[in-house]
């Protein structure tokens, strides 16, 4: 096992965990490594996200009838 440190129990659909024994047999990898690589990437994910998200903060929003109004002028819709 790898030098993970803190333990927790987490409970799969029996088909997801099927999965990923196969997925750890395949790759030599350990169920947990490959959750902790899942986990770090779905972090790594929401951080871009908000990134984006402070990044846009001082556009000025527009409401769902305003833009359906500006794509219908502009011949999208």
């Amino acid at each position: 096992m790898s030098n993970l440190s803190k333990r927790s129990t987490i409970y799969f659909e029996p088909e997801i965990h099927q999965a990923l024994k196969l997925k750890s047999a395949s790759s030599q990898r350990s169920v947990s490594e490959l959750i902790d690589e899942a986990v770090r990437l779905l972090m790594s994910e929401d951080q871009e996200d908000l990134a984006a998200f402070a990044e846009r903060a001082g556009e000025k929003e527009i409401s769902y009838e305003a833009l359906l109004n500006d794509l219908k002028k502009h011949g999208k819709i």
